[in-house]
C-alpha cells in the first residue's frame, strides 16, 4: 500500500491547497460570509492534510472518499469548486487504482 498512499497522499496535499484558496475567491469575488467560508474551506484544507497524514489506517481510504463528496459539495458556495472536486475526486478514484496496480506488480 505504500505506493498507493504515497499517491493519495499528495492528492489531499494538494487539494488542501486549492480549497485553502477557494476561501478569498468565496469572499472577495463571490460575498459569501468570510467566517462561513474560512469555517467550511478552512475546516476541509485542515481535514485533507490531517487524512494525508492518517493514510497508513485502512479506513483513511474510506474517509477520503467521503471528503471528495465533500469538497465537490462546496461548489455550492464556490461554483467552480464543482468542476475542481470532481477533478481531484478522478484524481483520487485514479490514484487508488494506480496504486494497487504498482503493487500487484511489485509483487510479481
Amino acid at each position: 500500500m505504500n505506493a498507493a498512499r504515497r499517491l493519495l497522499a499528495t492528492v489531499l496535499t494538494c487539494e488542501a491547497i486549492v480549497i485553502a484558496l477557494a476561501i478569498p475567491v468565496a469572499v472577495s469575488v463571490l460575498d459569501v460570509d468570510g467566517a462561513l467560508a474560512g469555517l467550511v474551506c478552512g475546516g476541509l484544507a485542515v481535514a485533507c492534510l490531517l487524512l494525508a497524514g492518517l493514510l497508513r489506517f485502512p479506513w483513511a481510504v474510506a474517509a477520503g472518499s467521503g471528503l471528495q463528496v465533500l469538497i465537490i459539495a462546496t461548489g455550492f458556495m464556490v461554483p467552480t469548486m464543482f468542476f475542481l472536486g470532481a477533478l481531484f475526486g478522478l484524481l483520487w478514484v485514479t490514484s487508488i487504482w494506480l496504486g494497487r496496480k504498482a503493487e500487484s506488480v511489485q509483487a510479481r
